[in-house]
């Protein structure tokens, strides 16, 4: 028994000497296996760990416990040896557990090194590639205008395909921060390539956004769609300058001035002065149109080609709005073709700046930058070459619905932007005014109670050349007129042949007239000329000869009075300024009825208590209201019209005023003439004569201009008409010619 227990207690101390010795074994390695932290940062010394790591775990000593069975341990181990084998068994746990998580970390750092290591492979050829393209790419100044779109595209493209780099740079990026977080860091060489990779991808990115802005920047400032090849339609020292709403305005840097006209059209506008002594208001501005059509190069345009262009830049909607680039696209192209077309030299950038600036003038003189598509088309096919009837058929068209008839709203739209062309003349008075109403209703008298009207009406109400549109055919006899030739002599300026219009008495025998004499009023000292007369603008035939000498033989046996019971005009006339003003007195008459009987109505008291139809019952009180509304749009509708008589006499009062300022000079030539030349008894005769009229004309128009001011200007209805102004001062009238305000004078046209 006591052998034994010696064995037992020489064995316990073996035991322990060996539980011992596997502690300090366990924690000799664990402190060696934190030695091994961090774990590399590139591939190479991953797996160099990774071998290392699985062979330390390989020559681990089995456990201990593993030899000592429990019933043993419980008899024989003392509780000091059972402890050391717990410490042992719980290191040991650790230890593995350690040792497989350090295993576990490696293998997943080791993968994602690898995609690290491929991406970078990968982005390096990628951005290769790219640095490739973007080094071939021509300055931008070396490009050609025409081409700079197809760049932009092109530099829009190549910047979505480099998309996938984008993705990968940022793939990379998150893969190297994930390591980062698994206190994984980078080796050196790796941090220097992921840096020179996003430093290389940075530097491309700048360049393509460098690249498409000096792109976009070119074709703004130099590309179809810019103004800036409109700047050489000026010359020194006048600068083309556009405002923030693209419209274009002109700097004299030598006066230090600036003005929204080209200074070519400002020398026009000079230049159309000097057709102001044409006594007819639509030869007047017909002629007028004639040199704006010849200056801006419209006369060679075919309708055609217009509408082909209109085609192209997709101007099919009339109410569409276009701003000032869009209404260059389609002059630019419009004299591009033109140029092509009829293969001559156009000045293609003062052209389109020239016609630009007459649009802008007729259709948006506050300079706002925008233009209804139904303006842009009435100007230009206005003033293109092309048959009368054709124009009247293509703009019936622009306003007309799916069935070809239009209403009375739609074709008041299209008189309105026709009317406007005149009136930047300032020539828009003798025309109706600004009001169209009274040419709606002439127009649809020809197709009575009918709300809507077709083409052939159109056409029909257009043949009779009326008030409002008469300076539209005017027009093209005046083209016509300017190269034919007629065999004749002129009975005032004795020029032969007569060139343009020419004009024959149906009153006397071989009495002819030129253009220059008939139009301007010139006649021979003690010769009157007597109407009727006829106009040609083109070579006359052997039959009308014949009619002519008929006529002429006819009108020998017909007294003055025939013909003052007998007018001719060559227009359709619409309703006047008198007129209108007469129907004023009409509704202002009205006016005052209406306002007696609301008084009235208003000052009877409600009778609540009255019977069932009496004043005070519901039946009553709403067929009152009912009248009520129906005398409320009557006064509305009255209202509206007496507007656009207000409207109408502000026209008038601005021709007034016109008229005034040219009176003024020449009374005042003639006051200068006066004293310079008081040697001659005679001429000082004549010269206190001119001065004593010019002077009674002068005060005479100025009472007709503040009569005018006085009846725009007062706000009761009750003011005089403008008939009573112009009756007032009649003798203003009849002293002559040259001062005949009331009404100008009208000639029979063929």
């Amino acid at each position: 028994m006591l052998v034994r227990l010696e064995a037992f207690s020489d064995n316990s101390g073996k035991l322990q000497l060996s539980l011992q010795e596997i502690i300090e074994w366990l924690t000799a390695k664990d402190e060696e296996l934190s030695e091994q932290l961090p774990i590399g940062g590139d591939v190479g010394a991953v797996q160099h760990q990774r071998e290392f790591h699985q062979v330390k775990c390989l020559i681990l000593p089995l456990s201990p416990s593993a030899e000592v069975s429990p019933r043993r341990r419980i008899l024989n181990v003392s509780r000091s040896v059972w402890k050391q084998a717990n410490v042992a068994s719980d290191l040991w746990e650790k230890l593995t557990a350690r040792c497989v998580d350090r295993h576990r970390h490696m293998e997943r750092t080791l993968e994602r090194l690898l995609q690290v290591q491929a991406a970078m492979e990968e982005l390096a050829v990628a951005l290769e590639q790219a640095e490739g393209v973007r080094d071939a790419w021509e300055p931008v100044g070396d490009l050609f205008i025409d081409s700079l779109q197809d760049h932009i595209d092109a530099t829009k493209l190549f910047k979505e395909e480099l998309t996938q780099v984008k993705e990968g740079m940022k793939h990379i990026n998150d893969l190297a921060h994930q390591l980062a977080i698994s206190d994984v860091h980078l080796s050196m060489e790796n941090a220097r390539a992921l840096e020179h990779l996003n430093s290389r991808w940075k530097v491309l990115q700048g360049s393509i956004e460098e690249r498409l802005k000096q792109l976009q920047d070119a074709h703004r400032d130099f590309g179809p769609g810019s103004q800036h090849f409109l700047s050489s339609s000026v010359q020194i020292p006048w600068e083309r300058a556009i405002s923030p709403n693209k419209v274009p305005y002109y700097i004299n840097h030598q006066a230090q001035t600036t003005c929204w006209d080209h200074p070519k059209m400002t020398e026009l506008y000079q230049a159309l002065a000097d057709l102001n002594n044409i006594k007819f208001s639509a030869y007047r501005t017909a002629m007028k149109l004639r040199r704006v059509q010849k200056a801006l190069r419209l006369d060679l345009v075919a309708l055609s080609g217009l509408v082909e262009v209109f085609r192209e830049q997709d101007l099919q909607q009339g109410e569409h709005v276009m701003d000032v680039v869009e209404v260059i696209h389609g002059l630019t192209s419009l004299y591009e073709r033109l140029e092509e077309e009829r293969s001559i030299l156009v000045n293609i950038p003062l052209c389109v700046d020239m016609c630009l600036n007459w649009l802008l003038n007729v259709y948006d003189s506050a300079r706002n930058g925008k233009v209804r598509v139904l303006s842009f088309k009435m100007g230009l096919v206005s003033l293109c070459n092309a048959d009368v009837q054709e124009k009247y058929k293509y703009l019936f068209r622009q306003v007309s619905g799916p069935g070809g008839l239009t209403d009375q709203r739609h074709l008041s739209l299209l008189l309105h932007e026709a009317i406007q062309i005149p009136r930047q003349l300032g020539e828009v008075a003798a025309f109706g005014g600004s009001n169209v109403e009274p040419s709606v209703r002439s127009c649809f008298r020809v197709a009575p109670g009918k709300p809507a009207i077709e083409v052939s009406h159109f056409l029909e109400w257009m043949s009779l050349e009326p008030q409002s549109m008469v300076w539209l055919p005017v027009l093209h006899r005046v083209a016509a007129a300017e190269s034919t030739k007629h065999q004749a002599k002129c009975y005032v300026c004795k020029q032969c042949p007569i060139k343009g219009f020419r004009y024959r008495s149906l009153k006397q025998f071989n009495v002819d007239i030129c253009q220059t004499c008939f139009l301007t009023g010139r006649t021979t000292k003690g010769k009157k000329l007597h109407y009727p007369i006829m106009e040609y603008y083109t070579p006359t035939t052997s039959g009308e000869k014949m009619r002519d000498f008929a006529k002429t033989l006819k009108n020998k046996f017909r007294s003055k009075q025939y013909f003052t019971k007998h007018p001719q005009r060559g227009y359709l006339p619409v309703q006047s300024v008198l007129e209108a003003e007469s129907s004023e007195t009409v509704l202002q008459g009205e006016y005052r009825r209406l306002k007696w009987k609301h008084e009235e109505a208003a000052s009877v008291p409600m009778l609540t208590e009255a019977g069932e139809d009496g004043p005070g019952s519901p039946t009553a009180g709403e067929q009152q209201d009912e009248e009520l509304l129906a005398e409320a749009r009557v006064l509305r509708q009255h209202k509206t019209r007496l507007e656009t008589r207000m409207q109408i006499l502000e026209d008038h009062n601005k021709q007034l005023e016109s008229q005034l300022h040219r009176l003024r000079e020449l009374l005042l030539q003639v006051l200068c003439e006066g004293k310079g030349g008081g040697d001659d008894d005679d001429d000082g005769d004549d010269t206190d004569f001119q001065r004593i009229f010019l002077e009674k004309s002068y005060v005479g128009l100025h009472m007709i201009s503040s009569t005018v001011i006085l009846c725009i200007c007062e706000s009761d209805l009750s003011a005089p008409p403008l008939s009573m102004c112009f009756r007032q001062c009649r003798w203003a009238q009849c002293n002559s010619l040259s001062f005949y305000v009331s009404i100008e004078r009208q000639i029979t046209v063929s």
